[in-house]
């Protein structure tokens, strides 16, 4: 009976389940991960086996995220290199020019049918008064993010920035790396491809620093996040069933949540990568420390913002074209940025109201650099800022474009603060969990930098203990399932 148990568990480890996908901040993962690394270790300075290896536990860690589509990533892989390599034998420009667009079309026209299928056909219905029937259509977790890959490495290629990978191995080395798979950071090929060739042999401190920014991860992903979003959850999930003051509470702390469970998952990516001895490139910079909408998204998901600034903005015309045009750029790249997020005309809004709010920072920005560098004044931009960020985040997470307006509307109409000590002394513990990561947010970098420096410093049993205290601690504020990270339905 035990031996079947046994077998009936390992059997689980080879078959998809939609209920419980392969996630970072499960145990499952890293179980694996830690048999895993042995292997990768083993094979590191066999560069082909290395590559082979972990292409292999890329495509079985994305089919535990999101089954059969795995063969998806791995036709797009096939497709994108093989017209990447036609492309550069070919000397018209014409030609090289129906390479790229074939495989751009492709690309979009996949991502499209998954993910905005139903929402155009949705529309449509209403346009011709025609009852629908959504489409049974499942959306691979991370298509988004891997699709952006692919169209960066097609476009960079035609460019002549970089030079189509030597096999198709190595490109899908590249599309299918499985720390940042699911949910980013972007990877550029530029970036990432000499990395490929170099095959950098992680040193210890780098080892231990990626060991840090696991910790971090685990910390704001599975304490933090998962801890604050059971309060948000049921601001949200009850829109105008509470008062003014506990649904700005709500709000706040789905700001706050976004930020640790996506960072989070950044952080987590960039330390296992690092390990294995890559890099990948920072994703978020103390994003709510910006003085404006500009800085904002210099600092929050910065792969994603440089992605859409140069395949988007600066194809579109960037500030070449005149100011009129400038800002009709920024506001169609946000447009384009919020649809990316999701199929549904409150992420459109979302994207609009951002883009809108770029431009307007532009345009006012001659008045704003003449305004001297003092506290007020920072402080009131910084209040400005937070608040248009915060309230727009309202419609990334509500189910509906009516019901963010409900929480938005009982926020301006239901306010007072006498409801302040009464959710003091019923939310404790959740209004403790917010202190600790405003303050820790608003903490200088040099103050991580020098935390980041000592841990790496420490005695081997003394990271194991802080590891084991960290592991104590999540089992702790987990609620009975795993929460899946927010940003694997984009």
């Amino acid at each position: 009976m035990i031996i079947a148990d046994i077998l009936s568990n390992i059997g689980q480890l080879f078959l998809y389940d939609k209920s419980a996908p392969l996630i970072f901040s499960s145990g499952v993962f890293w179980l694996l991960f830690i048999l895993f690394m042995p292997v990768y270790a083993a094979v590191k300075n066999r560069r082909w086996q290395m590559l082979l290896f972990v292409v292999a536990f890329s495509l079985y860690f994305y089919y535990k995220s999101s089954g059969i589509f795995f063969l998806l990533l791995i036709g797009t892989s096939l497709l994108d290199w093989s017209l990447s390599k036609v492309m550069v034998k070919l000397e018209s420009k014409n030609a090289r020019k129906l390479c790229v667009t074939i495989s751009i079309i492709a690309s979009l026209s996949i991502l499209c049918y998954f993910k905005y299928a139903n929402f155009f056909l949705s529309n449509l219905s209403v346009i011709v008064s025609h009852n629908f029937q959504p489409l049974d259509i499942i959306l691979p977790v991370g298509i988004s993010f891997y699709t952006f890959q692919s169209i960066s490495y097609i476009v960079d290629v035609y460019k002549g920035r970089v030079a189509p990978t030597n096999t198709w191995l190595e490109y899908l080395f590249f599309l299918s790396f499985f720390p940042a798979l699911v949910a980013g950071p972007i990877v550029r090929a530029d970036y990432f491809l000499p990395q490929i060739k170099e095959n950098h042999i992680p040193k210890r401190k780098e080892i231990y620093t990626g060991l840090w920014l696991i910790i971090l991860g685990v910390i704001k992903k599975a304490i933090i996040a998962d801890y604050i979003a059971q309060y948000n959850d049921l601001i949200f999930n009850s829109p105008g069933t509470y008062s003014g003051f506990e649904t700005l509470m709500g709000v706040v702390g789905y700001t706050m949540q976004i930020y640790c469970d996506f960072s989070g998952y950044s952080d987590m990516a960039i330390g296992i990568a690092l390990i294995m001895g890559f890099k990948l490139c920072a994703n978020f910079d103390f994003p709510y420390k910006s003085k404006n909408l500009t800085e904002f998204w210099r600092r929050w998901h910065i792969s994603l913002s440089s992605w859409l600034r140069d395949y988007v903005y600066i194809p579109l015309g960037g500030n070449r074209k005149g100011t009129l045009r400038t800002y009709i750029n920024n506001f169609l790249t946000m447009l384009i940025g919020g649809l990316w997020h999701g199929a549904n005309w409150k992420f459109v809004f979302w994207g609009a109201m951002h883009g809108a709010g770029l431009a307007v920072n532009k345009a006012c920005r001659p008045f704003l650099d003449k305004l001297p560098s003092t506290f007020p004044v920072k402080a009131i931009s910084w209040t400005i800022t937070m608040t248009f960020v915060s309230m727009l985040w309202v419609f990334f997470r509500a189910d509906s474009w009516t019901s963010s307006w409900q929480i938005i509307s009982k926020i301006f109409t239901d306010f007072s603060i006498s409801y302040l000590i009464p959710f003091v002394q019923v939310h404790t513990a959740w209004c403790i969990m917010m202190s600790v990561i405003i303050i820790a947010h608003a903490l200088p970098r040099r103050f991580y930098d020098k935390m980041e420096k000592l841990f790496v410093n420490l005695r081997w049993w003394v990271k194991f203990l802080i590891f084991m205290i960290v592991v104590q601690l999540v089992i702790q504020f987990m609620s009975a399932d795993v929460a899946p990270f927010i940003y694997f339905d984009f």
